[in-house]
This record gives C-alpha cells, structure tokens and sequence, in this order.
C-alpha cells in the first residue's frame, strides 16, 4: 500500500534546523519508508497516543496515520521531540 506524505509547516521549520546534507538524508529516508510502510512503525503512547514515531538516526519523525494520508508532525533530534 502506497500512503502520501504531508509535511505541515512546523516541520520546514524544522529542518531550517538541520544542515541542507542532513536534511536532504531525512527527506530521503521519510519518503522512501513511510510511503510504503508506514504503519509499520510504533506507535506513541501517553499524551502522544494516535500519533506514531520514525527513528533515523538522532532525529525522530512523529506522524500521524489518516487512512492512506502521513501526515508528518515534527521532525526533531531524539533528546527534544517529546518536549513540545
């Protein structure tokens, strides 16, 4: 099953963070895992449960998963992701 990737704006934001090379390799990764598997990946519980967590690395990628539709949340160094 193949799901389209929505990125919201907090995620530009993001990756304005980011070095162009890391950011590049995390845009990558998320489009070639979550558009074919993406609910293969944990889900979140807590005051995160509905959403789902990527790993790449340092960085986690929160999602969430609406019928064929990812929608991309955050994508922040694993240390500050849960914080917000």
């Amino acid at each position: 099953m193949a799901y389209n990737i929505i990125y919201k704006k907090s995620v530009q934001h993001d990756l304005k963070k980011l070095s162009k090379a890391e950011a590049k390799k995390l845009l990558d990764l998320l489009e070639n895992d979550l558009s074919k598997k993406a609910n293969t990946f944990p889900a979140l519980k807590g005051k995160f449960s509905g959403l789902r967590k990527y790993r790449a690395g340092n960085y986690r990628v929160v999602y969430a998963l609406i019928d064929k539709d990812v929608i991309v949340l955050r994508i922040r160094h694993r240390k500050e992701v849960y914080k917000y």
